[in-house]
């Protein structure tokens, strides 16, 4: 149990109830210091693909006392499988390495039963769902948010957590923009290079899929050769089959281009119909499940429409994260291509060193507030950067033509040494809460350094050696 958090608390409002949102408010939850979440979505949706977590999230899952559960709901990982769309297979990649320096294995889970577990630590009372915000002031050393619904929240801390087009970083944005305090580049657009369709079928039949029984290799990418399309297919503990199928671009734009030219041609690019369109365009496409006799188009049908969504792939880091009592999290301060695996756990590691800030805060003054977002940022600008280029590689990758294959081969012949090297940088992230008991960290080579874990530790022991005095 933690140290009780000496007054002044700071009353946290966080927009958004992703992966990122919900790590922050289970934190905030521990270390007693209020909270609300707001969710512009009426309802919890089971959308999405899978995840592969180690490491870098498993320590923290101990402290939070859901690593358990987290492991009997997920599948053992060491190798990414890769295969040809003719089925010829193509040698593996093993990630034995990333097991040994962070003490831990990887797990495939259902991107859907890990959001529903983080779920769980939040109270129903302090998260709130259809609240759409349209109004954020600052005023009288206080910050306030309305909902399209006309409800007022006031808190010390706003934390943007809602995602790449993030409401508030857009009235962050244009406050700053309006003083001639924005950078260039944070004024445009986010750019992507690929779409993106997702989804999770129901339970399958293991006799009709038998490779569901297979425990030690979850999940396999497919490499077409004259089509733009990758393809990766996940199994999972609960017997489903979890899709991500990417669209290459021949070159990037924006979700405003996109929109503008359909709205010149009455059609859309986004929505159910969207979502059917590409799925009735790659349902031909083949997969190594199902015996290797079954089709993308075979999953789909097992999979319930409203669990099959269509998305961009944006990729940018923008370079303010911060102003006034205002902070970014997530996706609303760094979107990645998903190709490296590396944007959710980069979210919910924004969350962590946010939590440990909060919790070290000497006071709710716009002075120490400013300060604490300067350190955050200090701390999380470096790994969002690092975590950018490594998917922007991966992308090339699994992008095929000429550049996927100068790159394919590239990592193929690659020496072993160089290898495990590439794999360390993956797992020197393991980031612990600092105001919860440790946890011992298990792995061959010691974590990278958390300025802010280190801080609400020091504090943290102070308070429990002063309450222990007492």
């Amino acid at each position: 149990m933690s140290a009780t958090v000496a007054t002044p608390r700071p009353t946290v409002l966080i927009v958004g109830a992703g992966l990122g949102g919900l790590v922050l408010g289970a934190l905030l939850e521990r270390c007693n210091i209020p909270y609300a979440i707001f969710e512009r979505a009426s309802t919890v949706k089971p959308l999405g693909s899978a995840m592969s977590l180690a490491g870098q999230m498993i320590y923290l899952f101990r402290q939070l006392g859901i690593d358990e559960k987290f492991v009997a709901m997920s599948k053992y990982s060491r190798f990414a499988n890769g295969r040809r769309d003719d089925g010829t297979p193509l040698p593996p990649s093993d990630f034995i390495a990333m097991e040994e320096y962070g003490g831990s294995p990887s797990y495939i889970v259902a991107r859907p039963l890990l959001y529903n577990l983080l779920l769980g630590l939040i109270p129903p009372k302090k998260i709130h769902f259809g609240k759409r915000i349209l109004t954020i002031t600052e005023e009288d050393d206080k910050v306030k948010i309305q909902a399209a619904d006309s409800s007022v929240y006031e808190g010390d801390i706003l934390v943007g957590a809602d995602g790449a087009y993030s409401a508030v970083r857009q009235q962050l944005y244009n406050r700053l923009k309006k003083r001639g305090e924005l950078p260039k580049s944070d004024q445009e657009d986010l750019p992507f290079s690929c779409t993106c369709l997702v989804g999770q079928t129901d339970p399958l039949d293991l006799e009709e899929y038998p490779e569901l029984k297979n425990p030690k290799e979850p999940f396999v990418t497919t490499f077409a050769r004259d089509i733009p399309f990758t393809w990766t297919i996940f199994s999972t503990k609960q017997n489903t089959l979890c899709f991500m199928v990417l669209e290459h671009l021949s070159k990037k734009t924006s979700k405003a281009a996109q929109e503008q030219r359909f709205r010149n041609t009455d059609n859309s690019e986004w929505g159910p119909h969207a979502a059917q369109a590409m799925c009735d365009e790659t349902r031909d496409f083949s997969i190594s499940f199902g015996g290797g006799k079954k089709t993308l188009g075979d999953i789909y049908d097992k999979t319930p429409k409203e669990r099959i969504v269509k998305v961009m792939l944006e990729e940018k880091v923008f370079k303010t994260w911060y102003s006034g009592r205002t902070v970014l999290l997530g996706d609303a301060c760094h979107k990645v291509n998903p190709s490296a695996g590396v944007g959710a756990i980069t979210a919910m590691h924004d969350a962590i060193a946010l939590a440990n800030l909060i919790y070290a805060l000497p006071a709710n003054t716009t002075e120490e507030i400013t300060k604490t977002f300067q350190e955050y940022h200090a701390e999380r600008y470096p790994p969002a950067i690092e975590a950018y280029n490594n998917s922007l590689l991966m992308s090339k990758l699994l992008k095929g033509g000429i550049t996927g294959a100068i790159a394919s081969f590239v990592k193929n012949n690659m020496p072993n040494w160089l290898w495990r090297l590439a794999v360390k940088g993956l797992i020197m992230n393991r980031l612990q809460a600092g105001f919860l008991k440790h946890v011992e960290d298990k792995g061959t080579v010691p974590p990278n350094v958390s300025p802010s874990t280190e801080k609400a530790r020091a504090l943290y022991n102070k308070r429990m050696g002063v309450a222990a005095a007492v």
